[in-house]
């Protein structure tokens, strides 16, 4: 009796105890919290290659899944040895996987790249550049010739001009430089990672059920049954959105790049492949992407002919709306489950927080935290023998204490009670 004493008085100590030291714990971090920042992104910094690696064998999973699946039956027919079509089947389709990446960008960069160049000097060297600023030149040289005044106080200002930009060099040029030399070492560190990343992913992908089957062990090793599979249930869930949405915009937004591309070739608009690459890719972001891409689009094509800019808007906005209509909705589906009201809300918070980043995978993180909360609100309502239902809180005045009945507004007529379904 007195063990069993000591044991609830060694309990209670206990949990004062880590109680005092997460409060101190937490009174020291509001005062480093800069230095606690700073390790953070260390930290990531570090774990950088892991998380590319990751993320591609992510993206993979459905070219790996496929080539498993159509590898495997073949190689146990000709390989005998037990477990050997197995290994020879995960061993092929990661390699398979891999090359349909490495091809998919060298060819990406190899068709686009040099379009893209191509255009972009094209604009630079174009005569609209050249003709506005020979006019601004002839406008100049008229202003100073008639006004003896103005050529006075345009020699001063050149002056002050020459002073400022000799300044600017050496105060800050050179700073420019340091930091230029600092981006091209990024550059290098990401090209770095990659790489590592690229291996990286090839363990991933070779070895993701073992890596599956040491969580699950872990998982049911620490918590009870029920709790690990409502984890492993919302796991699936939030797999299921994240692949969902993810790989089906990637292959909504190609589509929307590629007929862009076909629709600016028979429209003969100017930077067919520059445009139509800045509409593909902001079209990856949700809601607000269209309009990322079509309004520099079309400022863009503006500056060369305003009545083929005006052609290329009314070509965008029905391209989006056949997007936003028809190929959308089949490609995703109801993926997310979210109104457009929840998709705006996710967009600007996740994009407030981590930029362009948080806007890709907002929309699917909220949704997975969505669901989630509903369904852990309807799970404490059925508790409580209420209806989980939406429709059932409609036109509710209030629900019975006693009976659980729901009283609702009539139309014309007094509240009524209900009973709770």
């Amino acid at each position: 009796m007195k063990k069993k004493s000591d044991n609830h008085y060694f309990l209670w100590g206990l949990t004062a105890f880590c109680a005092i030291a997460a409060s101190i714990l937490f009174f020291f971090s509001l005062f480093r919290i800069d230095d606690i920042l700073r390790l953070f992104g260390r930290v990531i910094s570090i774990l950088m290659p892991f998380i590319y690696g990751f993320l591609m064998a992510y993206l993979l999973n459905p070219v790996y899944n496929f080539l498993y699946g159509l590898l495997l039956p073949r190689l146990k027919q000709r390989i005998k040895k037990p477990g050997g079509g197995e290994k020879a089947a995960k061993g092929l389709a990661t390699a398979l996987s891999i090359l349909v990446l490495l091809i998919v960008v060298t060819g990406l960069v190899w068709l686009v790249l040099p379009q893209v160049v191509t255009s972009v000097m094209g604009l630079v060297e174009s005569n609209l550049l050249q003709d506005s600023i020979q006019s601004a030149t002839i406008w100049f040289d008229q202003m100073l010739k008639d006004n003896p005044e103005f050529e006075a106080a345009a020699q001063n200002v050149y002056k002050e001009l020459i002073e400022t930009v000799t300044n600017w060099l050496k105060t800050s040029m050179l700073p420019q430089l340091t930091n230029l030399m600092s981006g091209v070492m990024t550059t290098v560190n990401v090209v770095k990672n990659l790489c590592i990343g690229i291996i990286i992913a090839v363990y991933a992908l070779s070895g993701k059920r073992h890596f599956m089957a040491q969580a699950k062990k872990l998982l049911y090793s620490v918590l009870d049954v029920s709790r690990a599979n409502a984890v492993l249930e919302n796991l699936r869930y939030a797999h299921g959105v994240f692949g969902g949405f993810i790989n089906g915009k990637l292959l909504d937004s190609l589509i929307i790049g590629l007929l862009c591309f076909v629709g600016m070739v028979i429209l003969r608009m100017p930077y067919a492949v520059l445009i139509s690459v800045i509409i593909g890719v902001t079209n990856i972001i949700p809601f607000f992407g269209p309009f990322i891409g079509a309004i520099p689009s079309v400022l863009l094509i503006f500056l060369i002919d305003p009545m083929k800019a005006l052609y290329f808007a009314i070509f965008v906005l029905a391209l989006q709306q056949f997007d936003g209509n028809i190929l959308g909705p089949r490609i995703l589906g109801e993926s997310t489950g979210l109104s457009g009201f929840w998709v705006m809300f996710a967009l600007l918070v996740a994009g407030g927080l981590w930029g362009i980043v948080g806007m890709l995978v907002g929309v699917p993180l909220f949704a997975v935290l969505y669901t989630l909360c509903a369904r852990r609100i309807r799970s404490r309502l059925e508790d409580r023998s209420l209806p989980g239902d939406t429709d059932a809180y409609d036109a509710l005045q209030r629900i019975d204490e006693e009976t659980h009945q729901r009283v609702t507004y009539g139309k014309g007529t007094p509240p009524k009670a209900e009973k709770a379904k």
